[in-house]
């Protein structure tokens, strides 16, 4: 990088991006449901086995479709994580939602499905499983007990474009799923996400939702005569410019996929020393999870020690981060109630833990570099200083 200075996330090119992007302006059809994303959505349902994928101009957008399709209303509850971003919880609060806040895993750092039975009530709709870092939820305990109780599931798989639980892709397990194709995520078009479902019952009034409330895609479609306003539901449809990069990004998925991981294995080798020595722990990874290489993130041992250790690599002009403030603990999440201590394992790991830089381009020089500056920080005796 120019100076030595690697940044938290840098978006790329490996494609026909550009090139798409110019045939997407020149077709004179650069608003929403054009050419690419109908290519788009076509290759996600193929390589998912999906019966619907519409792309959305953000993983907020697709949430707030899940919520407006399960009909949520005032009263009614849904149950999520607190460690996890704000459009989660926000998607279902625009429709009147009570938030039942759990705890996480300290593994995995997702929902733990061990505390979703005391949560739930009678006033419960749906679950909200996080993917972490494209780690699956344990939806084999989530979707019986969400069968049992009459619950939908929305699976938030903004991190988990391409990861598999049990072999089945993150997103598509659940009764609705969304992704993000952010810039900071594996598959980018700057902004952008996609809402999907296999529900018969969600397939078609997910279209009207997505279009404004309109019943236009069927018009489009010669179903009917003229569209008119069916439904509630807002502008969902991102530009097909955006589609048009988002292709060729997906037509390169296994490659981008491959390079990820050779990029988290780097860092799993330079850091396990550390890791081996007790002064910071690794992502775990469970044996039926194939994860996609979202991130790489360490946690470390006490607070102290993560904002020390965040100026020392910032100062050497590595951009490390921290990830989510609980939702809980926010102000928001006061007025509901909530306070600090309410969520052990979620405060805890949110105050430890560091969110390494990690992008396709990064090279396995600037990854021992990174490593590098990490062990030379606890080498000179700076954690718990």
């Amino acid at each position: 990088m120019d100076n030595g200075y690697i940044p938290f996330n840098k978006p790329f090119i490996i494609g026909k991006e550009l090139y798409y992007v110019a045939q997407s302006v020149l077709s004179a059809h650069t608003a929403g449901d054009g050419p690419y994303s109908r290519r788009c959505e076509a290759l996600l349902e193929e390589r998912f086995s999906v019966a619907q994928v519409l792309l959305t101009t953000s993983c907020t957008s697709a949430l707030e479709m899940a919520a407006i399709l399960c009909d949520i209303a005032p009263g009614d509850e849904v149950v999520l994580p607190s460690y996890t971003f704000v459009s989660t919880a926000n998607a279902f609060l625009l429709r009147g939602a009570r938030l039942r806040f759990v705890d996480i895993r300290p593994d995995t750092l997702n929902l733990d499905e061990t505390r979703l039975e005391e949560a739930i009530s009678d006033r419960t709709v749906a679950i909200i499983p996080v993917h972490y870092a494209g780690i699956g939820c344990e939806m084999d305990a989530i979707m019986p007990l969400a069968r049992q109780r009459g619950l939908s599931v929305i699976e938030d798989a903004a991190q988990g474009v391409n990861a598999r639980y049990r072999g089945a892709y993150l997103g598509t397990i659940g009764d609705m799923g969304a992704y993000s194709f952010h810039e900071t995520k594996n598959f980018i078009c700057g902004e952008g996400g996609a809402f999907l479902t296999h529900d018969p019952d969600f397939v078609r009034r997910a279209e009207i939702v997505r279009e404004k409330g309109t019943n236009r895609p069927q018009f489009f479609r010669g179903e009917v005569d003229k569209y008119t306003w069916v439904d509630i539901g807002s502008s969902y449809l991102p530009s097909d410019m955006l589609a048009a990069f988002l292709y060729a990004q997906l037509e390169h998925m296994d490659e981008i996929t491959a390079k990820r991981q050779r990029i988290y294995a780097a860092y799993q080798a330079a850091l396990q020393p550390l890791a081996s020595q007790g002064l910071l722990s690794l992502p775990t990874i469970p044996g039926h999870c194939e994860p996609n290489h979202h991130m790489f993130y360490i946690v470390v041992g006490d607070h102290a020690t993560r904002t020390r250790l965040l100026a020392y690599l910032n100062q050497r002009g590595v951009n490390a981060v921290f990830h989510y403030v609980p939702l809980h603990t926010s102000p928001v999440g006061q007025t509901m109630g909530y306070r600090r201590g309410m969520l052990p394992v979620t405060e805890d790991v949110s105050e430890r833990l560091i969110r390494l830089p990690f992008f396709y381009e990064l090279t396995e020089s600037e990854v021992s570099r990174v490593a590098e500056l990490i062990a030379a920080f606890f080498a000179g005796g700076q954690a718990g200083a």
